[in-house]
């Protein structure tokens, strides 16, 4: 019988591609997780692991049983949760990841409408990139996440968009083009590009090359960097412009002005969605409850835009 302690102990070892940092992880010696491992592979009869001189490389049968372990822990973990909010009168939890570009315009929304309907329920919250979120998701440890699309498929992921938006221009506020309304792709075909890493939100990153590439050049790309507040920043800090989410705009940022893009590759699409592994109702109220707060959002930018243009 495997028990919890040996998959912990495989968990590390395939995670640190050696024994010894592994151990060291652990806070065991080398010799009794090496025991360990063999035991775990005498149980299933196929090996998991190919030992080298100084790196560890896990074989396929590895692969599916790392992908398991990962799970299981979870479940076990989740399992233990449920107990003690039981026990405390607790009967729900949800388990949400979440973009940041969600921070300011529609999480709060939705957040405050999911407690009023749901009371009893605990949040386990996270900020993650999409990339992050689907490998939670597929290691459940996370029931619904709130990512950029396009997304790879992944097997029993499922994908419900929300929010079809939009991105808009950031220029430091000192920058020539902030002077006018509306600027086109075609007149950054110069200017330093700041980006979201491809492996991180290849969503995004993938839009804004395409929009460039329609509008007839290739970004001159001179800093990437992984978190919307890091980007509007170093473009405060005059280190070059960006293309972000209009839901990211609603928050005023010190030293950048926001323009709406015309023209050739406009508008780049920015579009969010649901992404779950397991439904569960809770799941299904959190679905129905952003598509209505999204929606609200959408009004409310939609009147804004008309009393800009009245």
């Amino acid at each position: 019988m495997i028990e919890l302690r040996q998959l912990r102990q495989f968990i590390a070892v395939a995670e640190e591609m050696s024994f010894h940092r592994a151990a060291e992880r652990l806070h065991m010696a080398q010799p009794p997780l090496t025991a360990a491992i063999r035991k775990i592979e005498q149980e299933l009869g196929v090996p998991l692991l190919e030992r080298g001189n100084r790196i560890t490389r896990i074989t396929e049968a590895g692969q599916v049983f790392l992908i398991e372990a990962r799970r299981t822990l979870a479940q076990f973990e989740r399992t233990l949760g449920n107990t003690r909010r039981a026990a405390r009168g607790l009967t729900e939890s949800l388990r949400l990841t979440f973009v940041d570009s969600t921070v300011n315009a529609l999480l709060p929304g939705i957040l405050r409408q999911f407690r009023l309907e749901h009371p009893l329920a605990e949040f386990h919250l996270q900020e993650a990139t999409t990339a992050e979120q689907l490998i939670a998701l597929r290691d459940d440890r996370a029931d619904i996440g709130m990512v950029v699309l396009p997304v790879a498929p992944q097997e029993g992921l499922q994908i419900q968009p929300f929010l079809f938006d939009r991105m808009v221009l950031a220029l430091p506020d000192h920058h020539p083009l902030a002077a006018q309304r509306q600027v086109t792709l075609r007149d950054l075909d110069d200017e330093p590009w700041l980006l979201f890493p491809a492996h991180y939100g290849p969503g995004m990153h993938a839009a804004i090359l395409q929009a460039c590439a329609v509008a007839g050049f290739s970004p001159r790309i001179v800093q990437e960097a992984r978190q919307m507040q890091t980007i509007g920043g170093l473009v405060a800090g005059g280190v070059g412009i960006a293309l972000m989410p209009a839901l990211f705009a609603v928050l005023k940022s010190p030293g950048v002005v926001f323009r709406e893009l015309s023209g050739v590759g406009s508008p780049v699409p920015y579009t969010l969605a649901l992404a779950w592994q397991t439904p569960s109702p809770l799941t299904d109220a959190f679905c129905r409850i952003a598509a209505e707060q999204a929606a609200a959002y959408r009004r409310e930018a939609l009147d804004t835009t008309a009393g800009r243009n009245g």
